[in-house]
């Protein structure tokens, strides 16, 4: 029993980091937007560098919970990959047409898990 709890008391402690860590990853490309959204600079490299990231760190999330293996609700799952179906499309409408408002919803929604994810941690 005790072998039980310690090895809940561990992973719940490695998944506080990782949420963390994700958490902290997401408001690095939200700052990476904000700040092409508060320069404007919307056609520099600086604005597709931020897209950039930003798609990347979301591929990795809707690939992680689309993983048979992934122990989130169903319900979860499903918001993340639409989530990141907003986002990916999104993005491709900022690259098309850059305006800095577009920006406003992506830093938004990084933010709104960032801090999601750091009140579970907590």
């Amino acid at each position: 029993m005790q072998n039980a709890a310690e090895a809940y008391s561990k992973t719940e402690k490695e998944s506080g980091r990782s949420q963390e860590r994700e958490a902290a990853l997401l408001i690095k490309a939200a700052l990476q937007l904000q700040h092409v959204k508060d320069t404007g600079a919307n056609n520099s490299g600086a604005l597709y560098t931020a897209l950039h990231y930003n798609r990347k760190l979301w591929t990795v999330f809707v690939s992680s919970v689309a993983k048979d293996d992934n122990p989130l609700p169903k319900e979860i799952k499903e918001g993340i990959a639409n989530l990141g179906l907003f986002i990916f499309n999104h993005t491709l409408e900022v690259q098309a047409s850059p305006a800095p408002e577009k920006l406003t919803s992506l830093i938004n929604i990084n933010r709104e898990i960032a801090a999601g994810l750091r009140e579970q941690a907590a």
